[in-house]
């Protein structure tokens, strides 16, 4: 256990393309999606707790912080922080780390998403102690996941210059936005390039002065907000509001990139972010034919293959389908196919025009 390594966790986002199983109010992190017992913010926990112990903070909205808090019950109420509104990743993770900053100057700081899955944590906590190892170099690190297929769905990093001084970590050349199938088959071919999974560890002060040289507005407010415990609801009510809306990725890292500041430790621990319906099917165990989500002694299936979310009490009957999705909460119903996974999100969009808000 490093006793200076702390875990911040942003736990946010609705997950539109997992509807009707994910919601604005029940978002993928709060679900066991991977069937294991476990949601994924406690799986993201577990895999964390042997790194830092009780140093973790998750910054969520104000909607989910009791289910958060409940989910997390061995966590200290005050280490979850609730955010008025989404100002995206930069202000939540920024945030978290003006809080640690106070506490302890030297801090390193390690911000992981809350509704990934990964297969082997131990592989994982090894890619994240020597990440913090090099963040300790005054560098932002970034852990790059090897890719298994030619996915357009990530962005991706371009692997630099091994660095000598550590086990496997390189230079970062650049970030790349996701890409078209030609150009993410060439990268995969290459070897050059990793996932970006949008982890990163740093020390905590490179972090809010690398925030403070592209947005120093952003980066003292948030530090101003973090100053006084005493003060902190009134200044995150005064303040937030007003902050930047932006990405990590845009805010610090890719300028940070640009100016040879970013490390890469690649990792290849198995990694999902379980962003569809296909992905998810993808994840459970299985031989050919219905996976099933939830009570499997609900689901009757005969020459059909795909997923059924068994949610409720009724049976799912599926006959003669292939690559189907069913999707049922009881309020709604979703029956789609794998093909379609991306195009869900879709459907939200169509609700919230025609006034459905509660099912979204």
């Amino acid at each position: 256990m490093d006793e200076q390594l702390w875990a911040i966790v942003p736990a946010g986002g609705a997950g539109t393309r997992l509807w009707p199983l994910s919601r604005a109010g029940a978002p993928k992190f709060l679900h066991d999606l991977a069937g294991s017992g476990r949601t994924l913010l406690q799986g993201t926990y577990d895999r964390l707790e042997p790194l830092v112990g009780d140093r973790l903070l998750v910054v969520t909205g104000v909607a989910h912080q009791d289910a958060v808090r409940g989910q997390l019950d061995a966590l200290p109420a005050d280490q979850v922080i609730a955010e008025p509104s989404p100002r995206d990743s930069m202000a939540a993770i920024g945030l978290a780390a003006a809080i640690i900053e106070r506490r302890d100057p030297d801090a390193v700081i390690g911000s992981f998403a809350a509704d990934h899955v990964i297969a082997d944590p131990e592989a994982f906590r090894a890619c994240v102690t020597e990440a913090a190892q090099v963040a300790r170099t005054g560098a932002l690190v970034t852990i790059g996941i090897e890719p298994d297929f030619a996915s357009t769905g990530f962005g991706y990093i371009k692997l630099g210059d091994r660095l000598s001084d550590f086990a496997s970590a390189h230079g970062v050349a650049a970030f790349v936005e996701k890409p078209d199938a030609a150009t993410a088959t060439a990268y995969v071919a290459s070897g050059d390039y990793r996932w970006n999974a949008g982890m990163f560890v740093a020390r905590a002060s490179v972090v809010l002065d690398l925030l403070a040289r592209e947005l120093p507005d952003l980066a003292r407010d948030l530090r101003a907000i973090a100053a006084d415990p005493e003060k902190f609801d009134e200044r995150l009510a005064e303040l937030w509001p007003g902050l930047a809306k932006i990405a990590i990725d845009h805010a610090i890292a890719e300028p940070a990139a640009a100016a040879g500041k970013v490390a890469v430790v690649p990792g290849s621990f198995g990694w999902e972010d379980i962003g569809d319906f296909e992905a998810l099917s993808s994840l459970l165990d299985g031989a050919e034919g219905i996976k099933v989500l939830g009570d499997a002694g609900r689901v009757v299936s005969r020459d059909s293959s795909g997923l059924v979310v068994a949610g409720t009490d009724r049976t799912v009957a599926v006959l003669g389908l292939d690559d189907v999705v069913v999707v049922d909460t009881g309020d709604a119903l979703l029956v789609t196919t794998t093909a379609h996974a991306q195009e869900v999100k879709a459907i939200v969009e169509a609700l919230k025009a025609a006034g459905r808000t509660d099912l979204v």
